[in-house]
């Protein structure tokens, strides 16, 4: 395990107001911080996983170390989740709906794109941002598209009544800001997704959001859906941070549904890529993306959740007609004035460092450091 040390640029605009959420790498090992008037905290000796001090939220920092101000902070940021599951939702967006659609059409061959992606547009482009998903008119516009020969299982998500809910990442394995993020090395067609996360506490509680990177195999999932999990999970493929912006009075859940996430992508051959998600563009609210995520399930150590994204590139990089696809070397930036940059750098998977501290480690880590004792169900550790 390994961490970079935090750059002040990293932080929201607004980092000596806001409340926050994270984790460092002490020597001792790693540690769950908490940020309040523009102070970190560790707070290991309250609660020694991040997925515990989420529990004790609304809290103080009473019991904490004092770590001296953020920008200053000279201990390496992890991501800012550990015990989590990692969760997703996808096609949240008019736009990522017909994406995927291509990706279908298209069987995972960029090639093919540009021309399947004029046709779907024209035909279902306005329609499907005209609806609310799992409405009558949504039922309607499902039974002509069925009747047009053009139905998808990415449209019954889009625009029916239930969400696409997918498992991203396994507790422990995403990385941080400043860490490398891998795609497979046998992807030929692939892409960020600059998100907002939800972060929901073990009792089911909305604590927060930070920005997240779900990068995407568009190949593998557009041969096929079943090979989304292969798509989404492998190593260092999920990228979260710099912090989880805690909310309070003076940043809620309505500024999320307000917000912009900006992307930036900086080629090693000088290429440049712009785009913006805005949330206001959502086809389901966040809340209602977590109610169908928690489902009849209970997440004990909680959960984290990106939203989707409207951004979906397809301006051609080397090839006429093939859109964009990652290089080795790309630098990515994921920002928000209130949420931060998350920064991240485009390795092949298999040369992005090994992810070897799972559960297992982390135990044995807090054992060794005092931190383990038996607490009671709903308790502080």
């Amino acid at each position: 395990m390994k961490g970079v040390v935090l750059s002040p640029d990293w932080l929201p605009s607004d980092w000596q107001a806001g409340s926050f959420a994270g984790r460092v790498l002490t020597p001792e090992g790693p540690s769950p911080i908490l940020v309040s008037q523009g102070i970190a905290y560790d707070m290991s000796r309250v609660a020694p996983t991040s997925a515990q001090l989420l529990d004790a939220l609304p809290g103080t920092v009473a019991g904490g170390i004092v770590l001296g101000p953020l920008d200053a902070l000279s201990l390496p940021l992890l991501s800012p989740i550990d015990l989590q599951c990692v969760k997703a939702c996808g096609v949240t967006f008019a736009l990522s709906a017909v994406e995927r659609v291509i990706e279908e059409r298209a069987m995972g061959d960029a090639s093919a794109a540009a021309e399947i992606r004029t046709r779907l547009e024209a035909r279902v482009g306005g329609s499907i941002r005209a609806v609310s998903p799992g409405s009558p008119e949504a039922a309607e516009l499902k039974a002509a598209l069925i009747e047009d020969g053009i139905w998808s299982q990415y449209l019954e998500v889009a625009i029916g009544p239930d969400a696409e809910v997918f498992t991203k990442a396994q507790p422990l394995s995403t990385v941080g800001p400043g860490h490398d993020v891998g795609v497979r090395s046998d992807s030929s067609w692939n892409n960020p997704e600059p998100e907002i996360v939800l972060v929901v506490n073990g009792t089911g509680k909305l604590v927060g959001v930070t920005l997240g990177n779900d990068v995407n195999l568009r190949d593998f999932e557009g041969r096929s859906a079943l090979l989304l999990g292969k798509g989404k999970d492998n190593n260092a493929s999920c990228a979260l941070g710099p912090l989880i912006r805690l909310f309070d009075d003076s940043f809620t859940l309505d500024d999320v549904r307000a917000a912009d996430v900006e992307l930036t992508i900086d080629g090693p051959e000088g290429y440049r890529l712009e785009g913006v998600s805005s949330m206001d563009q959502i086809s389901r609210d966040p809340l209602e993306l977590m109610r169908q995520t928690l489902s009849e399930h209970h997440y004990p150590d909680g959960f984290v959740l990106f939203l989707g994204t409207l951004f979906a590139p397809v301006q051609d990089r080397d090839h006429p007609g093939r859109g964009f696809t990652h290089k080795v070397g790309d630098v990515v930036t994921i920002s928000n004035a209130r949420l931060g940059r998350l920064i991240n750098r485009v390795v092949l998977a298999k040369d992005a460092p090994a992810w070897d501290f799972g559960l297992s480690r982390l135990m044995s880590n807090l054992a060794a450091r005092g931190l383990l004792r038996a607490v009671a169900p709903g308790d502080v550790a």
